[in-house]
């Protein structure tokens, strides 16, 4: 018999300690007293006290077969569906991920079923080894990198993958008819920070077992890195506009710089709104997010394009009690990309929805430089005002919708869908220092006026001057054109903003946007 390992005995006093178990008994002898129930406040308290003790990788050793596969090798595991939990019994089942590559550590799995917690124990016999992947003989207590759950989202005949859990605290969900793009994580720790960033990781998981017909599944996680430790709760509701409702409670260890609450993550390479395009591609653009959206206390709705900067940006919008934010792919025609195998007019759009009051802080947003679109270099998430004291517990809940168009949920008024730049001209000659701005608005109220309604531009500059002004509606497309021309008040960035009024009434979000002078 193998010797246990320490995550192993610490997983079977679990299991010991929450199983409720009542048959057998002998008739007439005193019942044993049941274990109580294993709820978020269970994961809550076992959060707290691992928070009260030192950090340490708990996390088992990776064979160096397994450490050292290439990311094309690692592809080639695969899970055997016949092995899922819950095959055959529910709406629900899950697979899992094995270890290798990148993905080193190990995470712990439990089911959650009305009479207690049961570990989920890795077997090599779950997976499907590809022939590149070298042939070792693997330990018994392996275990999993990360778990996927599946669901009948597009068809009755098969369960697609509609939420997944792998590395750190990375996960992604997906409504009907979506490819993975842009993804989300737990918690985002000193990000765009001088120090560094930090990474914290799910390092347990309780799967609470669904009814046979449950459209709804909760997910237990604890959270754990060298600041803090956390309990979270995943519920999750597949369908075309996938939701999880995100609720967390944070232990801090020590004092944290930056905090970033319900972070995002994507990829933006170049698209119709980039200032002048570097890349040799024959593609028109190339991201899986394209803008930046949000609804401030007051109810203002912002967009802000994305851009591939030629240096670190990080912008954060102070707001009191924000009502949503995210990263939104609004481009979804196929000639927008002209990409079969990225189908980036498939990636889903995340939408944070924070319930209760967040109070005051910002939306952050952080553009790191890029040449490749393997990189996710887009992160958007809210950074408290408020300061993080040790061992003073941090709750905050949220939901998440993940969607291909909102319906116009978000935003319900007109909205901007093109962003595009150019020289200004003196006759045939560019003027140096400035720049020519096109924004292109349409839905709400927009699409119903007349062109000679007299739609105005409300526009402002922090760090430059605007001039010259316009306002048409495109006859062939319908849309209405915004054209100005912008002139910075020195070499440092311009803070531009547009929206369009009709006799001072919005008709549209505000658009906002960080332009930096060519050699800044």
């Amino acid at each position: 018999m193998l010797p246990l390992h320490r995550t192993q005995l610490a997983a079977a006093a679990l299991a010991l300690l929450l199983l409720t178990s009542a048959v057998g008994q002998t008739p007439g002898t005193p019942q044993q007293p049941q274990a109580p129930a294993f709820t978020f406040a269970t994961v809550q308290r076992l959060a707290q006290e691992r928070a009260a003790r030192p950090y340490h990788i708990r996390s088992t050793p990776l064979p160096r077969a397994l450490a050292t596969l290439s990311y094309d090798q690692y592809r080639q595991i695969g899970f055997r569906p016949s092995a899922a939990l819950w095959h055959g019994q529910s709406m629900f089942e899950v697979q899992f991920f094995h270890r290798g590559f990148n993905f080193d550590r190990r995470v712990n799995v439990y089911e959650v079923v009305p009479s207690g917690v049961r570990p989920v124990v890795y077997s090599p016999s779950m997976f499907q080894f590809g022939k590149s992947v070298p042939r070792v003989t693997l330990p018994a207590n392996l275990g999993f990198a990360g778990l996927s759950v599946h669901y009948p989202l597009n068809t009755p005949g098969y369960k697609d993958e509609v939420v997944a859990f792998l590395g750190a605290s990375y996960f992604r969900a997906l409504g009907r008819n979506q490819g993975y793009g842009v993804s989300a994580r737990g918690l985002a720790i000193d990000t765009a920070t001088p120090a560094g960033e930090e990474f914290p990781y799910f390092t347990d998981f309780w799967l609470v077992r669904p009814e046979p017909n449950q459209r709804t599944m909760t997910i237990y996680a604890l959270l754990d890195s060298p600041s803090m430790a956390g309990a979270y709760e995943f519920d999750v509701r597949p369908g075309t506009v996938t939701q999880v409702q995100v609720t967390a409670e944070l232990y801090p260890r020590r004092a944290v710089d930056k905090l970033g609450i319900a972070p995002l993550t994507s990829m933006f390479l170049y698209g119709e709104s980039s200032d002048g395009r570097p890349f040799d591609d024959w593609r028109p653009e190339v991201h899986n997010s394209d803008g930046l959206m949000m609804q401030t206390g007051t109810g203002e709705w912002l967009w802000r394009p994305l851009d591939d900067p030629e240096k670190l940006q990080v912008n954060r919008y102070m707001d009191d009690s924000p009502k949503g934010f995210g990263l939104i792919q609004r481009d979804r025609n196929f000639a927008d990309y002209e990409d079969p195998d990225s189908q980036y007019e498939r990636r889903p759009s995340y939408w944070i929805q924070p319930l209760g009051n967040w109070g005051k802080g910002g939306i952050e947003l952080v553009e790191i430089p890029s040449d490749e679109e393997i990189h996710e270099n887009i992160d958007a998430y809210w950074v408290p005002s408020a300061a993080v004291v040790p061992h003073a517990p941090i709750r905050f809940s949220y939901l998440l919708s993940a969607y291909l168009n909102s319906g116009g949920r978000w935003p319900p008024g007109g909205k901007v869908i093109a962003t595009r730049f150019g020289p200004v001209l003196n006759g045939t000659t560019p003027v140096s220092g400035m720049r020519l701005v096109l924004i292109d608005f349409t839905g709400g109220d927009l699409d119903s006026l007349m062109p000679s309604q007299p739609v105005h531009a409300d526009v402002a500059a922090d760090g430059g001057t605007i001039s010259h002004v316009t306002v048409q509606r495109i006859p062939e497309n319908g849309v209405w054109r915004v054209t100005m021309e912008v002139k910075p008040a020195g070499d440092q960035p311009v803070d531009l903003r547009c929206y369009l009024d009709l006799y001072g009434e919005a008709l549209t979000e505000t658009w906002t946007y960080q332009w930096t002078p060519s050699g800044a």
